[in-house]
């Protein structure tokens, strides 16, 4: 049974979805734990159609690309040149290109899921994956300033240039909050709220449907179809934003980096 064909209630009253329907039980269970879960699956799932797609694409290697090496680096490209070069700067962005590249087709990738049916799960839905990502995220950057300027990076993040001394005791404790707690906060967050509310309206929106056409009513048998217009146009909208998240993501990414490789010009 998939989140968009919910059951009535007993009573023959409309039954909602809920993320116990979404987050599947798992394949596998074990112990107390959770188990080996569909969401699981899927990740390792999508390493595999990622290695294999950008293989296949490399592997001929030909002056002149065919069909598939050239989507290969055309995508390729994309992460290389509008997100690493252009917000890193073309001086240390190659070194972080493979990063950016990964976190990008691998969000996307977790993402689409959702959008596909028998899937219909995008993986980000649960938060663990997205801490996780920005997780990691936080670390690279981090690791990346305390590398160039050592433990200065924590004077040069925390205490902006030109800030008279008399307001700095405001101001730190703001910075600290903002670049060491709510930026990796919302990174994460971002991309689990938006994967997860969308993929509920359209749960919503299926669900409604399969019970309208359950009724005996002709008009609201007939009002399913008003309902399925507009499941699709937010079924559109969300696998927009899929790929939406995906980008701003790994940007955000970008961003950090590059604001951790320059921080004394802040």
């Amino acid at each position: 049974m998939t989140p968009f064909a919910l059951p009535a209630a007993d009573d023959g009253a409309f039954t909602p979805p809920t993320l116990e329907d979404m987050h599947l039980p798992a394949i596998f269970p074990w112990g107390a734990a959770e188990g080996f879960s569909k969401q699981m699956l899927l990740v390792l799932l999508s390493v595999v159609l990622i290695s294999w797609f950008f293989l296949a694409a490399a592997r001929k290697g030909q002056l002149v690309p065919g069909k598939l090496q050239f989507l290969g680096e055309s995508m390729y490209g994309f992460v290389r040149n509008s997100i690493g070069k252009d917000i890193i700067g073309g001086r240390d962005f190659m070194k972080f290109v493979p990063l950016l590249f990964a976190l990008f087709f691998f969000i996307l990738l977790n993402n689409i899921y959702g959008a596909v049916p028998f899937f219909q799960l995008p993986t980000m839905s649960h938060v663990g994956g997205a801490y996780f990502l920005a997780g990691l995220v936080y670390v690279t950057w981090i690791g990346v300033g305390l590398k160039k300027y050592g433990p200065r990076f924590i004077k040069l993040t925390v205490v902006p240039s030109g800030v008279p001394w008399f307001i700095l005791p405001i101001v730190v404790p703001i910075e600290i909050i903002s670049n060491f707690i709510v930026r990796p906060m919302t990174h994460s967050l971002r991309l689990f709220a938006t994967m997860l509310a969308g993929h509920l309206v359209v749960a919503l929106a299926g669900s409604g449907i399969a019970y309208l056409i359950s009724q005996e009513n002709i008009l609201l048998q007939g009002t399913s179809l008003l309902v399925l217009v507009g499941a699709a146009a937010m079924y559109m909208l969300e696998a927009l934003i899929m790929v939406l998240q995906a980008y701003v993501f790994t940007l955000l990414t970008a961003i950090y980096i590059q604001g951790a490789l320059h921080a004394d010009a802040h």
